[in-house]
């Protein structure tokens, strides 16, 4: 198996540890679903139609109806 060295705040790692959860355990199971996340993303994008021409007309629609 591979191995990656991350740093995190002490305290973020005490918090992970007084909940009884092991940090390396939540980094690999949020890195597999944010995986997950993007390969959905892209089967979803790949099927699209949308030029982004469509998808930048698309954006300033919803920024506006949020900004109303």
């Amino acid at each position: 198996m591979a191995e990656i060295s991350i740093r995190i705040p002490e305290e973020l790692k005490n918090e992970i540890e007084d909940f009884g959860l092991n940090p390396s355990v939540i980094v690999r199971d949020l890195l597999k679903k944010e995986l997950r996340e993007i390969a959905e993303l892209k089967s979803i994008v790949s099927k699209s139609k949308l030029t982004e021409k469509d998808v930048e007309a698309l954006s300033e629609k919803i920024e506006k109806s949020l900004t109303d």
